[in-house]
């Protein structure tokens, strides 16, 4: 994790990912959204496209790929490709590594599930959400290595979220063999193994032109809640939870994967297109800010990256 002054920004929690990228060129850089037919994904395809970047939308649904693929050419004036990627299923994530060629500039690792409610296995006997919301970035990421060193200065952008503060990864049962499967203990584990990925690639990568950031995109209502209803979302406003539209929500991803404010930072957490401070519990205080110590130790990262990579082949 790195240390010292936090990076701050003029933007904040209403910035839009179109005002983030307002006067950079992008031109020439290639970048894979994962995730992007739905939700921010959708957004932050467009705002990179927008700036002139070559994206590809990885998508499970490549009809809804396609369609908006056709709404951002649409608004941007700019072809966006399709590919088709599941991250819970491994031989697909590796078909989709195999299939790319080329350098990458960025790689935005949005796509995921939440809060699935009854307990799920990937065809590998992985929990669904540690399954799909790391362990299939993970292989895409490591599998992509080669092209993002290609690149010459690239980034990775590994979309977390407060959740994680509702659990650490639990090393001894990932999988909840033991555990009574919980939604959110779950979903949190798997949103730590998000940040913990970006502290180990970064220090992993950072030689090779490859700076790795993750983020908190901010409450709002998407798919992403299709597993909870609608009932997560009437309760955060009743108790003054502020929501972002999507286009707010892609913001800090943006901002990590294009921004010139961020050139050369890794290994960081950003939240509301700021640097996070490090909270070491979390009280009524603390709240939902912050991002938890234990997601930043660099021991636990280490040992995530070794456990993963043991997993993943």
């Amino acid at each position: 994790m790195a240390t010292g002054t936090l990076i701050t920004t003029p933007f904040g929690f209403e910035t839009t990912a179109a005002e983030v990228v307002e006067g950079v060129d992008l031109s020439g850089r290639r970048a894979v959204v994962t995730g992007g037919a739905s939700g921010i994904g959708v957004e932050t395809a467009r705002a990179l496209a927008g700036a002139g970047a070559d994206v590809t939308l990885a998508v499970r649904d490549t009809g809804a790929g396609d369609r908006t693929a056709a709404d951002i050419k649409g608004t941007t004036g700019r072809e966006v490709h399709v590919a088709r990627l599941d991250l819970a299923d491994q031989d697909s994530v590796a078909a989709f590594a195999a299939g790319w060629s080329g350098p990458l500039h960025i790689l935005v690792n949005n796509a995921g599930v939440m809060a699935v409610q009854e307990p799920e296995k990937s065809p590998e006997g992985w929990d669904l959400q540690f399954a799909t919301n790391h362990l299939g970035h993970f292989a895409l990421a490591t599998r992509l290595h080669g092209a993002l060193a290609g690149a010459e200065g690239a980034r990775v952008v590994s979309v977390s979220s407060a959740g994680h503060l509702r659990s650490p990864v639990i090393f001894d049962d990932l999988h909840f063999a033991f555990r009574p499967y919980d939604p959110w203990l779950a979903y949190g584990q798997s949103k730590t193994a998000n940040v913990l990925f970006a502290v180990e690639a970064d220090r992993r990568w950072a030689d090779d032109g490859i700076r790795v950031n993750a983020l908190m995109p901010g409450g709002i209502a998407t798919n992403l809640q299709r597993h909870v209803g609608p009932a997560l979302i009437e309760n955060a406003e009743k108790n003054g939870f502020r929501l972002k539209t999507v286009q707010q929500g892609a913001a800090t991803s943006v901002l990590l994967a294009a921004s010139p404010l961020v050139e050369g930072a890794g290994g960081r957490y950003f939240d509301d297109c700021n640097e996070s401070e490090v909270v070491h519990r979390r009280d009524a205080e603390a709240g939902a800010r912050g991002v938890a110590a234990y997601a930043v130790d660099p021991a636990n990262a280490e040992r995530l990256w070794e456990v993963s990579e043991e997993l993943v082949g």
